[in-house]
């Protein structure tokens, strides 16, 4: 069951690089007591992803940071390097954006928002989707982008509903 807005967001530890390597994030940890954008999207380095989603997340950035969120989180299932890699690329990092792995898709999964495309070689992969969550419950989901778009879960589409 995929969750939506009014749900607690489940338990799941993510990866990032830190100064000395990859590091365990729990995602409940991250996310208690604070007011946070969550996206999601298929993969690092992919056109859509690269090219719109997480450039409108940037632009928005300052915005979000108007309205009191504490941060903004990019989860894909890769692995650490690779978001590292992606982060650095995007310019996601200079620009205060935080870029979490999901390597084995657990998150991914527990939100109910995996999906496999064999035509273009993705499994295990996450479906694109933003969410504002605050005190790790859902107050706004936002999802439903048709394969190439991300419209719905856009930066400036969060940054209406908020």
């Amino acid at each position: 069951m995929a969750i939506s807005t009014g749900d607690t967001i489940p338990e799941a530890t993510l990866v990032r690089m830190g100064a000395e390597g990859p590091e365990q994030v729990s995602i409940t940890e991250r996310l208690k007591g604070r007011k946070v954008i969550v996206f999601g999207l298929p993969g690092a380095f992919t056109s859509t992803c690269s090219a719109s989603h997480v450039p409108s997340f940037i632009r928005t950035k300052a915005q979000f940071d108007e309205k009191g969120v504490d941060e903004i989180i990019c989860v894909s299932v890769n692995d650490p390097f690779v978001m590292q890699a992606w982060e650095k690329d995007t310019g996601a990092g200079d620009a205060g954006l935080t870029m979490l792995a999901d390597p084995a898709g657990e998150f991914t999964k527990a939100m109910g928002r995996g999906f496999d495309a064999p035509p273009v070689g993705f499994y295990g992969r996450s479906q694109r989707y933003a969410m504002y969550v605050v005190d790790g419950k859902v107050e706004i989901m936002q999802d439903g982008d048709a394969p190439g778009q991300c419209d719905m879960s856009s930066g400036e589409a969060m940054l209406e509903k908020i």
